[in-house]
């Protein structure tokens, strides 16, 4: 055990939780980062997979007495935890219906944390159908994302693992972006960030901060700054079209033709992947 993590404040409360639980070393250096800032405040934790509800302890103390801990899982057993001042549902993560009815009776929480079956629908299914019921300022955090590479039992990687839904997630919010001239859906207008560590993702909700990008200059004049982004190939012959004509300068006509005859080009796009190609070598060796 890393020496570092054994001195934070949430993994001395694991060890001396009441009930018996399981954890990853690695995952108390990420609770500490996402979770300290909700600590002594009043709101609603909800964790998936509770088993013996040792992690419910756990949470009940570093969170302190103003929040509300709330425990999902399949085992009816669990509800005897409830004896401790937790609230307990019992319900499957992947049923559409228990989730209605889930934030029927408790309405909006502030952070969900998921560490129920791992399989892809079961994690899909928590942000999927808790993405409306996020405050504002909370998180969804999925646990254990390493299933995602894992064959045997969890049939991964596919095309539907989890991460390959996180990934396409990255992809909704850049739909803020307005160089890809697409509509914002559910996924865009509610998730600031996403944030990838080992075997765990972690998404951001803030629909205040999700509006559609848009470009802003401040009033000074621009006096040299020039576009060079292909001047390993061509830099000499653009410096001296600047020098001339004082086009890449302007947002003009003149500028957008430059851009075609530069950006679109397929032999600029190849020369560029030869390199790339030799650092995602490297990447995946």
């Amino acid at each position: 055990m890393n020496k570092n993590i054994q001195k934070l404040s949430i993994y001395k409360l694991f060890n001396k939780s009441k009930k018996y639980s399981i954890k990853w070393s690695s995952y108390f250096q990420v609770y500490e980062k996402i979770f300290s800032r909700y600590r002594n405040k009043k709101i609603k934790f909800v964790e998936i997979g509770v088993a013996n509800g040792g992690s419910l302890f756990m949470w009940k103390k570093y969170f302190g007495n103003k929040a509300k801990i709330i425990g999902i899982d399949l085992n009816p057993k669990a509800k005897k935890l409830e004896k401790n001042g937790f609230k307990i549902y019992i319900g499957n993560q992947s049923d559409k219906k228990f989730w209605e009815n889930f934030y029927k009776k408790e309405g909006k929480v502030d952070l969900i944390l998921d560490d129920g079956g791992h399989k892809n629908l079961q994690q899909i299914s928590t942000v999927h159908h808790s993405l409306p019921y996020i405050k504002d300022g909370g998180k969804i955090v999925i646990e254990d994302t390493g299933t995602s590479y894992v064959k045997k039992e969890f049939n991964n990687p596919s095309r539907y693992s989890f991460i390959n839904f996180a990934k396409n997630v990255v992809d909704a919010i850049h739909r803020r972006s307005p160089l890809l001239k697409k509509e914002l859906n559910f996924y865009s207008k509610k998730i600031f960030l996403v944030e990838f560590f080992e075997s765990i993702v972690v998404f951001s909700i803030d629909s205040k901060k999700c509006f559609q990008n848009k470009e802003v200059h401040n009033k000074a004049q621009n006096e040299w700054a020039i576009d060079y982004r292909h001047n390993e190939y061509f830099g000499k012959l653009k410096l001296k079209l600047d020098k001339k004509y004082g086009l890449l300068n302007k947002r003009s006509f003149y500028r957008r033709i430059i851009r075609k005859i530069f950006y679109k080009n397929f032999i600029f796009n190849f020369l560029d992947n030869i390199k790339i190609k030799k650092i995602f070598r490297e990447l995946e060796n």
